[in-house]
């Protein structure tokens, strides 16, 4: 199974074409997507058209929706938070520790475009879709 991460649907969203747009666009109705509810919420927050806003609330509600925290992911995330700080690394935002948690918890492949992940792939093992970039 495979979580998009809502800096890739966002960029989606807005038209712009980068190799995880490009893949994503492939990937629909080919590959196992799930929809985290808390990248729901983050990208539909963001929609100032009305009509934008069901457009993608319709597409992205087209996948299973999974809760992506609950006490296990909580806990989890929190030891996680900890381990990359006993490490040196500090992750920005909170919710992209739950993401990429869940993710390694539930052996899911996570296609994103934030930094905050790749200590998560480093340290964690945390499995990232790879794609192409140019030049590749």
């Amino acid at each position: 199974m495979i979580i998009v991460d809502s800096s890739v649907w966002i960029d989606y969203f807005n038209g712009k074409i980068t190799p995880k747009t490009n893949w994503l666009d492939s990937a629909l109705g080919n590959e196992p997507i799930l929809t985290g509810d808390l990248i729901l919420t983050e990208v539909l927050q963001g929609f100032q058209s009305d009509n934008d806003f069901k457009k993608a609330k319709s597409l992205l509600l087209s996948f299973p929706v999974v809760e992506m925290l609950g006490q296990e992911v909580a806990l989890k995330s929190a030891s996680t938070y900890r381990y990359l700080r006993k490490k040196g690394v500090t992750i920005r935002k909170t919710i992209d520790v739950i993401i990429g948690t869940f993710c390694i918890y539930n052996a899911f492949s996570l296609l994103h475009d934030d930094r905050d992940f790749t200590p998560l792939e480093i340290h964690l093992h945390l499995k990232v879709i790879q794609t192409k970039t140019n030049g590749q």
